[in-house]
């Protein structure tokens, strides 16, 4: 049985082929001041300053943030090298990714 951080990498992954997700610091910021990104996740082994900037950035457009997981897996997910920051630009996806997230792991 797959775990929710399973289906969350797969998420991630489906959203990426979908062409619904932006990745990277500066096109997710960039993509956050367009208003085009429903969520921000931010690598838990991100610098304090890059946690501190989506944090801020996002709370000031309220836009949900969260932190999970780590670099190299966010890049692995989405097929792509470390990341410290993703953006997700579709709503749907957002949700059940946030769904996920809130769901207590069993």
């Amino acid at each position: 049985m797959r775990t929710n951080e399973d289906k969350i990498y797969s998420f991630l992954g489906l959203a990426t082929r979908a062409g619904k997700l932006v990745s990277g610091d500066d096109s997710t910021l960039l993509e956050l001041r367009r208003g085009n990104v429903k969520l921000v996740i931010v690598a838990d082994d991100a610098s304090e300053n890059t946690k501190k900037l989506f944090k801020d950035k996002s709370s000031y457009r309220n836009v949900k943030y969260v932190y999970f997981s780590t670099k190299l897996q966010l890049g692995l997910a989405i097929g792509k090298a470390p990341r410290a920051a993703i953006g997700v630009k579709d709503a749907n996806f957002a949700n059940k990714i946030m769904e996920l997230m809130e769901t207590p792991k069993i």
